[in-house]
């Protein structure tokens, strides 16, 4: 080749790179613009045929996406390092064929099959900073000829924007699912929040509390009026993880309280329960869970439960155990469960799912049934919520392998307002860095909410500045006093 058709040659060649590498970076349906370039670089390299393989997602296929040409090859499935293709992605580099009849590497089958005539071809890998990810060939010159060494460079130089554009796509699209995701757990997770009963206060004598180890919470309590002045209450543990668990804790507790509002007696009611879930479809999943009634005055309480870890009574120190009685829901048609009647005089009971005995310590050891008898026994002194509130922050400064929740049951005292801090301090500006952690700590161990405790302490430090400043001024003489209560 002459020295100005070469130059002109390359020249060409630089401007076709340029108009794809814009064409293809600028795409809003890849799909499309891959079918188009694909064409384009069949006529640029003067070929009968072109198409784009790439790899499919375990790794050992090669799949045509587009082709162009006499014959439709789309959806052809190569394996890894077998044929041209297999072994342009396999090796990572150029597959150049000069005579197709005679090179080994060539499958002529296709041919066979398609009457079509293979006489020489390039193919190129579509090579990434992780890898190669397809591959793109041409197949035939037009005129002839066969495919030349100058001719093999050009198309590797054509698919590194194709590979390119399409590593951006794919990573774009995971953006979007990413999004999406979060948009349907932010969706769930209100949905789960809202299921969750209001604390109920004038001696109600059910509180819970539930602590999601993820996002969504396989784990569920609910309770609710009956007609002849009981209350009824539950508590469940779907297993497995994710939006299909959340899709069925809805609609197990959905059915939980629709069949337990009639006062149906506990055995009964998970036995409803059950065989309503036996006759759908679960997926492989279950239920456990405990369900039960109890008089205003938490004197008697009546329960029985599937699956569920055992119901705990402790009274003056003391610990009665109500194991379960049947199989999780939704696995056996026909079951049965025990039911228990529990006099509550004088006494707590706490219902709580696996994920409390799960809990791991600093040794990454689960605390058990011990672990958790040791933690009601700690908290025992305090009044229902500041003890439930106590344990979860406990808790919470452990491992969380699972979702945690815990609904007690006891005879509620009124009690005035909670006191989380109270202090007096000298209204000096070198005092507030110490009040400021203190404060920190109090809303810690109350459970507050990091966003809400920060905003509190900054409220607080904003006020006592402003008493130091303004109240005292320069003197700085007097004391200030903190008192934090929750009512």
């Amino acid at each position: 080749m002459s020295m100005p058709v070469a130059v002109a040659s390359e020249a060409r060649a630089l401007a076709f790179l340029a108009d794809l590498s814009e064409t293809l970076a600028v795409s809003l349906d890849l799909r499309q613009t891959l079918s188009e370039a694909v064409t384009r670089i069949a006529d640029f390299m003067d070929a009968e045929a072109a198409s784009l393989f790439l790899l499919e997602e375990d790794g050992d296929m090669l799949e045509c996406r587009v082709c162009v040409g006499p014959i439709d090859i789309t959806g052809l499935r190569i394996p890894l390092g077998q044929g041209v293709v297999g072994r342009a992605v396999a090796e990572n580099r150029n597959q150049v064929v000069a005579d197709a009849l005679s090179d080994a590497r060539v499958d002529r089958s296709n041919d066979v099959d398609t009457g079509f005539v293979t006489r020489s071809l390039l193919c190129a890998p579509l090579a990434t900073a992780k890898g190669p990810i397809g591959a793109l060939e041409v197949v035939n010159k037009r005129t002839g000829g066969a495919f030349s060494a100058d001719d093999a460079e050009i198309l590797r130089l054509v698919a590194a924007p194709t590979s390119l554009a399409i590593n951006n796509a794919r990573m774009a699209h995971e953006l979007v699912q990413q999004a999406r995701m979060r948009r349907e757990f932010d969706l769930a997770r209100r949905m789960q929040k809202s299921l969750l009963p209001k604390r109920r206060r004038d001696g109600f004598p059910l509180i819970g509390m539930n602590l999601p180890a993820h996002e969504i919470s396989g784990d569920f309590y609910d309770y609710f009026d009956l007609a002849d002045g009981r209350i009824g209450f539950f508590i469940g543990d779907v297993s497995g993880k994710g939006l299909d668990a959340a899709l069925l804790m809805v609609r197990v507790a959905s059915l939980l309280r629709w069949v337990g509002k009639d006062g149906t007696p506990p055995s009964e009611w998970l036995q409803k329960v059950n065989e309503e879930l036996c006759q759908g479809s679960l997926d492989g999943r279950f239920v456990c869970a405990l369900v039960g009634h109890c008089d205003r005055n938490a004197q008697q309480v009546e329960i029985a439960a599937a699956g569920f870890p055992p119901a705990l009574l402790y009274r003056r120190g003391e610990f009665t155990e109500f194991l379960s009685g049947g199989a999780p829901l939704g696995i056996l048609a026909g079951e049965t469960f025990d039911g228990h009647r529990i006099d509550l005089t004088d006494a707590s009971l706490y219902c709580y799912s696996d994920g409390v005995t799960d809990v791991r310590d600093a040794q990454r050891r689960t605390i058990g049934s011990e672990g958790v008898r040791e933690l009601i026994s700690r908290h025992a002194g305090a009044s229902a919520e500041p003890r439930l509130r106590g344990m979860f922050s406990e808790l919470k400064h452990l491992r969380l392998v699972d979702d945690t929740t815990l609904l007690l049951i006891e005879r509620m005292q009124s009690h005035g307002p909670e006191v989380l801090l109270k202090r007096r301090f000298p209204a000096r500006p070198e005092q507030m860095r110490g009040i400021r952690s203190l404060l920190r700590t109090a809303l810690d161990d109350a459970g507050v909410e990091a966003a809400i405790r920060d905003k509190l302490v900054l409220a607080v430090d904003e006020a006592c500045c402003n008493v130091i400043r303004h109240a005292y001024g320069p003197e700085c003489s007097g004391d200030i006093d903190l008192r934090v209560t929750r009512d």
